[in-house]
């Protein structure tokens, strides 16, 4: 049976952590999206935390499959500042994450290259650099990520905004 997540032109996933820092700003991008903003109704978008691997085996075996996927993630890319927010390709996720047990493990990477090389879905991933990832567990962003909360949030919404006048 299809799910009907699946079926929506756009889905926005919010990955990370937030019991380890800055890992928390996809997660936190999603909350901000859901309570301050409003998205298309062609878009759904949630946080995946550290799941989102699961979903994304669901939609490769899917024969419903939304038109895009914007991951929304957080870094540490050397040249970068704390709170720098910016596109990355499939091919830029390293495994760097300590923490993290999502989006930067090799199966889940592997998915999204396969998702994005052999479907016609669109595969967008949006980040954050970080200040820090925590080894321990130390929930909360820091500041120059939670600024970068609100900034990530409009981006978004113009994406998504562009998408739903272009399928109309």
């Amino acid at each position: 049976m299809e799910h009907p997540l699946y079926a929506k032109e756009c889905l926005v996933f919010g990955c990370g952590n937030p019991l380890f820092g800055d890992d928390g700003f996809g997660p936190a991008v999603i909350e901000h999206l859901e309570t301050r903003c409003c998205p298309p109704q062609n878009v759904t978008v949630l946080d995946v935390g550290t799941s989102v691997r699961d979903i994304l085996f669901d939609i490769l075996l899917s024969t419903t499959r939304p038109r895009r996927i914007i991951i929304v993630d957080a870094v540490q890319m050397p040249g970068r500042e704390p709170g720098d927010i910016f596109e990355i390709t499939v091919d830029d996720i390293t495994p760097a994450k300590i923490s993290d047990f999502s989006l930067h493990q090799f199966p889940t990477t592997n998915m999204l290259k396969e998702i994005k090389e052999f479907t016609t879905i669109d595969v967008r991933v949006f980040v954050v650099q970080t200040t820090e990832l925590p080894s321990e567990v130390r929930p909360g962003l820091s500041d120059a990520v939670r600024s970068a909360v609100p900034r990530m949030g409009e981006k978004l919404m113009m994406l998504m905004t562009q998408q739903a006048t272009s399928v109309q």
